[in-house]
């Protein structure tokens, strides 16, 4: 709360300075390109967060995890090498395992391509800007933007020749080296290629096997995008993207520290390439035709120890129940392929009497090959296979229509058939089909030349499906546990109904600018993910409960101000407040099935902020420095433990020559203990450390991290 009184006082400071405008630059035009169209920031109808590269280039950031604390409402979950679990106002998957997961609350596309499995390969390297788009994003994305979509748009070709080398190195034996060529192939032709190599030796250390990079990172990124115009109405664009990566994942310790004590270590490798076609044809003054098509191929190994300790471990202590001896391993093999056209026709304005339309075809089909395994001493060798196959047809549309010069409504829908087909060796099976409908109309003022308000409806609904591995174990659960799941084998479809309104400020020359939005969601059938733990037949169950419905709202604020000619501030606030109906799960602590009303959804903290200052010390040297926090929250319904908030203090010193540029960074400075995912369970063998007792486990975010990066451009 003291943090929260903290940011509120800012933005209490800061308000007399909106009605002063300053003789000073002018804060960027920044441009939102996920919609149909492309639109200002400033008269965009939702709540919308543009990161622009210069802020990622300062933070020093190399994955989407490094910069995502800057978007209010907006968090993530680890469980894996990476953070790539995104929840947008509370809503989004906290964790994958047996499950297949093809259609996450909150979708994640890289120019264009959706990578939401593989999220490793959220790489910042040459990205131009990232967009978080709040709220329902069906009409545009369907079922991928349920609660919201993150947008990554890499750097276009130039048509003049250029490029860079950037270079740098930091604490825990972090280096990067990359390359960016771009440039005019000819007269219609234009590419661009980068490629970074990404290594570090993480933030833990095997004690047991006397190593200190277990949860390392090792990870190549390139991508190529070529743009032809063979002719003036007609453009082609051609995009390749290649991911590798060989990470640890060696996190977790019985003593909440970075110190490990496994003898098998995890690894989380992904081996991803996509290639993306568009094309764009000018039919005439007012219609334009466009076109897309991708492919992406994934190959994704996740596995870990399972027990978290090695063989010697309960000799130097007392286990007097001993210890399992287990590994868990996920190998999957994805395929994905995705088309689309639209035709976008009607006026480039909105003014009385103006209407423009889109109309558009999807289809998206995946298929999935998993390898499970879970070798245990104590329960045997585990082994499955499973395929699944997914399949989206989709019919959508939006109208837009100017009422006068300052007001206009806009209604879109979409209409998506969902099919799945799932099998295993275990011999189950499911096949599904929903018709999921999409729905928005928004009516959006112009009240001024810098004053801008919009109110928007939205419908969206996300698919049901079947919970893989609660029916694969159905048959070996003993009898209460098979009488509480067997209705609960398959969850329902899920529907949103979210209502917001929203403000956007600047001062009359653009100085200053603020934005904000009041929102309120009703989840029905919502998706809740928890697990229960079967003592007698040894199981862990994990699965989607749809049974109870949700509600969450919550205000989100943005805010610009150029103090002085050499000073810019922001501030960035969010709140929250989620609710769950009534929700049955296994209580661990109680050890009985219970019912949990009007608790909070998970990982959904009721307070985030983040504010800073950008200085121009000298024309060459720049300097930021920033503050990032958030309340506690839960991490499961399973129990009431909850993750601990934080607050973060990042800052940099930039020199920028005429060709050369040096960055000196710091990323937690506090050295802040912060988690990024939690476990709640009884791990610990040792009879004086817990004795099986139900411990909350933490995974930590990076701690104290600090380095320099160079760049030449040529």
């Amino acid at each position: 709360m003291k943090n929260l009184i903290t940011i509120l006082s800012v933005i209490f400071v800061a308000v007399p300075l909106l009605g002063q405008d300053q003789d000073i630059d002018e804060v960027e035009e920044i441009i939102v390109t996920a919609d149909f169209r492309d639109s200002d920031l400033a008269e965009s109808a939702g709540s919308t967060t543009i990161i622009k590269n210069k802020k990622s280039l300062d933070r020093a950031a190399r994955h989407l995890e490094d910069i995502l604390s800057l978007a209010p409402n907006v968090t993530w979950s680890a469980g894996a090498s990476r953070s790539r679990f995104l929840q947008i106002r509370g809503i989004g998957d906290l964790e994958q395992y047996a499950e297949p997961k093809y259609y996450p609350a909150v979708g994640l596309l890289l120019d264009g391509v959706e990578i939401g499995s593989s999220a490793n390969a959220a790489m910042l390297f040459d990205v131009n800007q990232i967009e978080i788009l709040r709220g329902p994003q069906g009409t545009r994305f369907g079922t991928s933007g349920n609660a919201g979509v993150v947008y990554l748009q890499s750097n276009a070709p130039t048509d003049e020749f250029e490029g860079s080398i950037t270079a740098g190195a930091g604490n825990y034996n972090t280096q990067n080296l990359g390359v960016v060529l771009s440039g005019g192939i000819s007269e219609t032709l234009r590419g661009r290629i980068a490629v970074q190599k990404n290594d570090g030796d993480g933030f833990h250390k095997n004690a047991y096997l006397k190593n200190d990079d277990t949860a390392g990172f090792d990870e190549l990124t390139t991508r190529v995008r070529v743009d032809w115009s063979p002719v003036s109405n007609t453009q082609y664009q051609l995009n390749i993207l290649n991911f590798q990566s060989e990470n640890g994942y060696d996190v977790w310790s019985l003593d909440n520290s970075r110190t490990t004590q496994t003898d098998t270590p995890g690894e989380d490798n992904q081996d991803i390439f996509a290639i993306t076609l568009k094309g764009n044809w000018e039919l005439s003054s007012s219609l334009l035709l466009e076109a897309s098509l991708s492919q992406n191929e994934s190959d994704l190994d996740y596995h870990y120890d399972a027990d978290w300790i090695n063989p010697g471990f309960c000799i130097t202590y007392t286990c007097s129940y001993g210890h399992d001896n287990a590994a868990e391993s996920f190998s999957r093999d994805l395929d994905q392929t995705t088309m689309e056209i639209r035709l976008l026709g009607g006026s480039e304005t909105l003014n009385t009497g103006d209407t423009r339309y889109v109309i558009g075809l999807y289809r998206k089909s995946t298929e999935e090959t998993l390898d499970y395994g879970y070798p245990s001493a104590w329960y045997g060798n585990y082994n499955v296979r499973t395929n699944y196959e997914t399949s989206r047809n989709a019919l959508y549309g939006e109208i837009e229509i100017g009422i006068s010069d300052t007001f206009s409504l806009s209604a879109g829908a979409r209409i998506e058939n969902f099919e799945d087909d799932y099998a295993d060796t275990n011999t189950v099976s499911h096949k599904n089909d929903d018709t999921l409908t999409n729905f928005e109309i928004t009516g959006q003022v112009t009240l001024s030349d810098t004053a801008f308000f919009y109110a928007t409806l939205n419908l969206a609904d996300k698919p049901g499906g079947v919970n893989v591995s609660a029916s694969s174990q159905i048959g070996s659960m003993s009898a209460p546990f098979q009488n509480f799941m067997s209705p609960k084998l398959n969850f329902d479809s899920e529907r949103l109904f979210n209502k917001e309104i929203g403000y956007k400020r600047s001062s009359n020359n653009n100085q200053w600018n603020v934005r904000a939005a009041l929102f309120h969601t009703t989840r029905s059938n919502a998706q809740l993910e928890s697990w229960m733990w079967d003592d007698s037949a040894g199981l862990w169950i994990g699965y989607l409960d749809s049974t109870s419905d949700a509600t969450n709202y919550g205000l989100e604020i943005e805010s610009e101000i150029n103090a002085s000619e050499s000073i810019q501030l922001f501030a960035n606030l969010s709140l929250l407040r989620t609710k769950v109906d009534n929700l049955a799960t296994f209580d661990l602590d109680v050890f009985d099935f219970v019912s949990r009303s009007g608790r909070d959804q998970t990982k959904s903290p009721q307070y985030q902020y983040a504010i800073g200052i950008n200085a121009l010390l000298r024309t060459d040297v720049t300097a930021s420095l920033s503050i990032e926090g958030r309340d506690d929250s839960y991490f499961g319904y399973y129990h009431n433990g909850m993750l601990e908030g934080y607050d973060i203090v990042n800052a940099n010193l930039r020199w920028r020559g005429s060709n050369l540029s040096i960055n000196v960074w710091g990323r937690n400075l506090s050295d802040e203990n912060y988690s990024t995912h939690g476990l709640y369970f009884g791990a610990d063998p040792r009879d004086d450390f817990g004795f099986w007792s139900n411990q909350t486990y933490r995974q930590f975010g990076a701690p104290r991290t600090f380095g320099i990066d160079f760049e030449f451009q040529f």
